[in-house]
């Protein structure tokens, strides 16, 4: 019989293991962030377990950054890393066990369908080949990656370019939401199709600035929520720097030299099961057109697509309350705009569940090619 063996030494694995002598109690331990005590991504491969049960307990799930985000939860397991779907799974809350019988001599699992460093620059070349694209790399984090911005326009449209509304959306300031980078996969897959008649007009109106991976090394070393520094890039948009939060500090810079009309950041939320938004009703600088502006946001957005909805959310910061270190209240208040963080779920969307496969990978896609309505609608 072949010995049983847990790897992570490839792009974003993640994972402690405690006892590997049986496979009906694989003892395991969610790693936190490389510097920083945020827990709770996972990403591994087990190798030797053909046609044999297996029962994985992650022992410290109770003990991780968001435990509310495993009631409900079911893993997601891949025999060849391109389709995955979620297994059983039980939380007791302290310790989250999930059960399966592998088909092949390697399974991997992961807390949500990982999107690789490689996909990611397969993402940027694939876009940047249109007439519509220019790349541009706006530095480097602090492991020496390229960050990198797509800019898309129409390069003969009538409208003049300066008069053009800028548009921009990043994804990934928490590295374990890949399914951000899925949905501005999404999102560029539309946007560049020269037979959407939207995205056409989108292109010929506007100047999109998108950054798909804010947090390059974070996703790589595996990390939930940090940099390579520790440090939680949706907390540090009031005063980036260099030597700790680089990302935020470049992309900051750039916004500064181009403006900004309107604002998305895409991200996943550990417990609840929807896709919703989260704007900047607590700024000091909110005022009836942007509240408007957001309800004819969420309003096109609901029209377009069944599986955004309303009701179920963060609820309404109260006037002047707003965190102006978050990435969506300091891009309004900067720039006195619509701005707007996008919520998917690491579950299933509880209005339209698919017991398969959850939320997952290309449905993130599909709601990012979606967006594109709502954009239409307010600018």
């Amino acid at each position: 019989m072949t010995a049983l063996h847990i790897s992570t030494q490839f792009d974003s694995g993640a994972i402690e293991v405690v006892s590997l002598e049986d496979s009906r109690n694989i003892r395991l331990r969610i790693r936190a962030d490389n510097a920083a005590e945020f827990a709770q991504w996972f990403h591994f491969a087990l190798h030797g377990a053909v046609g044999q049960p297996v029962t994985l307990h992650f022992e410290n799930a109770g003990a991780c950054a968001y435990p509310k985000g495993w009631e409900g939860y079911r893993v997601m397991a891949s025999y060849d890393r391109q389709h995955w779907f979620r297994i059983d799974t039980q939380y007791d809350g302290t310790v989250m066990t999930t059960s399966l019988v592998p088909s092949t001599e390697c399974v991997y699992f992961a807390y949500f369908e990982p999107y690789s460093w490689e996909q990611h620059l397969d993402l940027l070349a694939g876009a940047a080949a249109s007439d519509c694209v220019q790349q541009e790399r706006l530095g480097a984090t602090l492991d020496g990656r390229d960050l990198s911005l797509l800019r898309i326009t129409a390069p003969d449209a009538p409208v003049p370019e300066a008069q053009r509304r800028k548009v921009w959306l990043i994804a990934r300031q928490h590295p374990g939401e890949t399914m951000a980078e899925w949905f501005v996969e999404g999102f560029l897959e539309r946007l560049l199709d020269y037979d959407d008649a939207v995205a056409r007009q989108l292109l010929s109106h506007c100047v999109f600035y998108v950054v798909p991976n804010m947090n390059p090394d974070g996703s790589v070393r595996g990390n939930l929520r940090t940099n390579a520094a520790g440090a939680n890039l949706n907390r540090e948009w009031l005063a980036p720097s260099l030597e700790r939060s680089p990302e935020v500090y470049l992309v900051r810079q750039k916004m500064l030299d181009t403006g900004v009309d309107l604002f998305l950041d895409a991200h996943g939320d550990e417990g609840l099961p929807y896709n919703f938004v989260a704007g900047s009703e607590g700024n000091p600088g909110y005022t009836p057109f942007i509240a408007d502006l957001e309800n004819r946001f969420k309003s096109a957005w609901m029209a377009a697509c069944p599986d955004f909805q309303d009701t179920h959310n963060y609820g309404a910061d109260a006037p002047g309350e707003a965190n102006l270190s978050l990435a969506t209240n300091w891009v309004a208040q900067q720039f006195n705009c619509l701005a707007y963080t996008i919520e998917m779920p690491f579950k299933d969307n509880a209005d339209w569940p698919n017991p398969q496969v959850g939320w997952n990978g290309a449905r993130s896609k599909r709601l990012g090619a979606s967006v594109l309505q709502p954009l239409l609608a307010v600018l």
